[in-house]
């Protein structure tokens, strides 16, 4: 692996200043560009380190805070290790700032996080590639509906709620999407029942968007966070996989 430069960032977003994580080769040379959307818990030490390892592989990786309107990060207090017990707790803190959250909102905030990349010296010209988790999932297919022009790939792990029946739904921006597109779904996972893993799928393909999504038989939603107990080392392993062979044929450096 390439080392890896990492520093806290700030961005000017519509409403304040949104803090981030930036991260990349430590190698004077600007390399392709890739935002990578946090999970509910936010930015913290696992999102860092799970970007660090997206830099070390040749990229340039953005992790903003999404919940910037409620404060710096960790806009909650968390535990070092997220256990079943904990939960409640936290997203009874948590669950009005998800919900502040709204797609208009969202999307204007991904301008301003795109366009940081885009100034960013450290990131190559030329569209970039979005990755999310859990909600962060959710954000990324938006993303490359909302912005095709900037958007070359994006990618989803455990996501939740992306293809419900509500008139914002995600999945309804599909034909609007020329992103090549992955997803990798928890095993009977309640944020995703099998209906919207469907409902997804047949609306990418009826939009002809590249796409593949594949449920990961045993893996529980929240499966690539080694902070929590739904960590799965191989469902994990899995991901980086296809997630670095998506980055790899889309804007990876053998492209440029």
């Amino acid at each position: 692996m390439t080392a890896v430069h990492g520093t806290s960032v700030d961005i000017a977003a519509p409403d304040g200043i949104a803090d981030a994580y930036l991260v990349h080769p430590d190698d004077g040379v600007p390399h392709p560009a890739v935002l990578l959307y946090m999970d509910a818990f936010g930015l913290r030490p696992r999102l860092r380190s799970m970007a660090d390892r997206l830099a070390g592989a040749g990229y340039t990786v953005l992790v903003p805070n999404v919940f910037y309107r409620h404060g710096r990060a960790p806009v909650v207090e968390l535990p070092d290790f997220i256990d079943p017990a904990a939960r409640p707790e936290i997203f009874e803190r948590l669950g009005p700032i998800l919900r502040s959250l709204t797609p208009d909102l969202a999307m204007r905030d991904a301008d301003a996080y795109l366009s940081r990349l885009a100034d960013c010296p450290a990131a190559a010209d030329g569209p970039v590639a979005v990755t999310g988790y859990c909600m962060g999932a959710g954000l990324a297919l938006r993303t490359a509906g909302t912005y095709p022009d900037r958007i070359a790939a994006a990618a989803g792990f455990h996501g939740a709620q992306l293809a419900t029946e509500s008139a914002d739904s995600p999945h309804l921006l599909a034909d609007r999407i020329t992103a090549e597109l992955y997803f990798g779904h928890a095993d009977e996972d309640p944020a995703l029942p099998p209906e919207q893993v469907a409902r997804l799928d047949e609306a990418l393909t009826a939009a002809g968007v590249r796409h593949r999504g594949e449920v990961y038989a045993g893996a529980r939603h929240g499966f690539t966070q080694a902070d929590t107990a739904a960590y799965d080392r191989d469902a994990d392993e899995r991901h980086w996989a296809a997630l670095l062979a998506l980055l790899d044929r889309t804007v990876g450096p053998s492209r440029a």
